[in-house]
């Protein structure tokens, strides 16, 4: 008799990979370095804030880490958008969301945008 061993299976061990979260910094690095590469207009406040506008200014950008009123309303990021038709919307980000998520949502805009 010729009794071959029956293959088992491979065993696995799984790697555990450590995700870094982001997490609010309240650093508009990420933001403002995607809106100069897409050559907006920026300005920078003497409070602290920076304000921008997109090349053919339907969009506005607001980064309001000293406006007071933005923070009575617990947001940092205030985002602005009239269309050429349609409705003007506005999108705001609370001071936990991390600049990396908002730089997302803009660079999705943009590129959504564009087509």
């Amino acid at each position: 008799m010729n009794a071959s061993a029956a293959p088992l299976p491979a065993t696995v061990n799984p790697t555990v990979h450590e995700h870094r979260w982001l997490s609010s910094e309240h650093c508009a690095t990420p933001v403002l370095d995607l809106l100069h590469a897409l050559h907006w207009s920026v300005v920078d406040t003497p409070e602290a804030n920076c304000h921008a506008t997109s090349p053919d200014g339907h969009v506005y950008v607001g980064w309001l880490p000293e406006d007071p009123t933005a923070w009575k309303r617990n947001i940092i990021w205030q985002i602005r958008v009239q269309p050429t038709e349609g409705v003007a919307w506005i999108q705001e980000f609370g001071v936990h969301t991390p600049s990396e998520a908002v730089a997302g949502f803009l660079a999705a805009l943009i590129t959504h945008s564009s087509h």
